[in-house]
């Protein structure tokens, strides 16, 4: 059953561009199927997390991590009674802006475009889906609908203070309200990304062997998962009892988060979609219980997952080849493929042409970039990663 507070297809605030009603698909499906289709949601394939896309077959990518998050987030959402597809376009498309190399890349690129606006990736999602990808005839674009639009930039909460150039740009055209809260249907796929990425480190860290199946025994919220798990099977084997507790561990969050949203919306009693945007404070969280906890896991991890020594090694090897190749391209944009050589003619000085270097790199995947580098800077770099 569909809640008063659930974002209504037949009540969308529409697109920047209208079209006609599809007669098969609802508004949000339509985006998430255009989303689904989108370039730049094909090459999460070869862009990653935490490891670089060819070091393991079984590590996550940004495109296994957005389907995992969709599967959360739907089951989230239908608990709730929020709309499902909504809650699924923007989980599908939360990760569109990361650049190559993880957040490795993105750092690399914040520091190379400091002079230039920075760079943001939720705000490059929304440059991919309003600008970047050009397939159809009448916009660029997908032109999606407001309330998705709204949930890729405002998931994470309100927009305060400096709003980042690329989302600026489009809102001056669409407003998205960025001084409010998302729609619920957005906080549940905020959260459904939180709980993906806190389960597969732990899962992706073990296989990289960063760190034992004891060591997370002894984490908060992990030992009980553990216990509950000998308890049940003594003598289970190695790989099984590890599966089971972060199998365990990711119901005990999806559990928590529908817990405290259900109470949450009890207290706001929210008649509205808008109501929840007003509430002045998140609707969809962590109780405080689990989220201290998990904040204990989440340090573990930085330390011994994402400032390993081997991954710090790589980290440096991929930072230079972002920053060997950035300069290059803003030397000799001829360097650039020919569809980007409209936007460099038309670029209005060197700010603007930063900024289309930048969407060309950010879109790069991880081999891509590799291979890039290689062809067009040489030397040994890409034989070391």
């Amino acid at each position: 059953m569909t809640a008063i507070y659930a974002s209504d297809p037949e009540g969308s605030r529409g697109r920047l561009f209208p079209e006609s009603y599809s007669t098969f698909r609802s508004p949000f499906q339509r985006d998430r199927d255009r989303i689904i289709h989108a370039s730049a949601f094909r090459r999460l394939k070869h862009k990653t997390q935490v490891f670089i896309e060819h070091e393991g077959d079984y590590f996550r990518t940004r495109l296994t991590h957005s389907i995992e998050v969709a599967q959360v987030a739907r089951t989230i959402a239908g608990v709730l009674g929020l709309n499902s597809d909504l809650t699924e376009a923007v989980a599908l498309a939360h990760d569109l802006g990361h650049p190559p190399f993880g957040h490795t890349g993105e750092e690399a690129l914040s520091a190379l475009m400091a002079p230039y606006g920075g760079f943001d990736h939720n705000a490059q999602a929304i440059r991919i889906v309003t600008s970047l990808e050009r397939h159809y005839a009448e916009f660029d674009g997908l032109n999606l609908t407001w309330e998705t639009l709204e949930g890729i930039a405002k998931h994470n909460g309100p927009v305060v203070g400096e709003v980042p150039y690329a989302l600026a740009e489009y809102v001056a055209r669409h407003d998205l309200e960025l001084g409010t809260h998302a729609s619920a249907e957005a906080q549940v796929a905020a959260l459904a990304d939180d709980i993906a990425y806190n389960n597969h480190d732990l899962h992706d860290g073990l296989r990289a062997e960063l760190f034992s199946t004891d060591e997370l025994a002894e984490l908060p919220l992990l030992d009980e998962c553990f216990a509950r798990v000998d308890e049940l099977y003594p003598g289970l084997n190695y790989y099984r009892r590890r599966h089971e507790a972060l199998r365990r561990f990711f119901g005990l969050l999806v559990e928590d988060v529908i817990a405290e949203a259900q109470a949450a919306l009890a207290e706001v009693d929210p008649q509205s979609a808008d109501d929840v945007r007003m509430a002045g404070r998140p609707v969809v969280r962590f109780s405080p219980a689990v989220w201290e906890q998990l904040k204990v896991i989440r340090t573990f991890l930085f330390h011994r997952m994402y400032r390993a020594p081997d991954v710090v090694e790589m980290r440096a090897k991929v930072t230079q080849v972002v920053e060997e190749l950035f300069p290059l391209f803003m030397e000799r944009t001829d360097l650039l493929p020919k569809q980007w050589r409209k936007d460099v003619e038309d670029a209005q000085g060197e700010v603007e042409l930063a900024r289309i270097v930048l969407d060309y790199i950010a879109g790069m995947t991880d081999r891509f970039a590799i291979q890039s580098h290689e062809r067009l800077i040489g030397g040994d770099l890409a034989k070391e990663i």
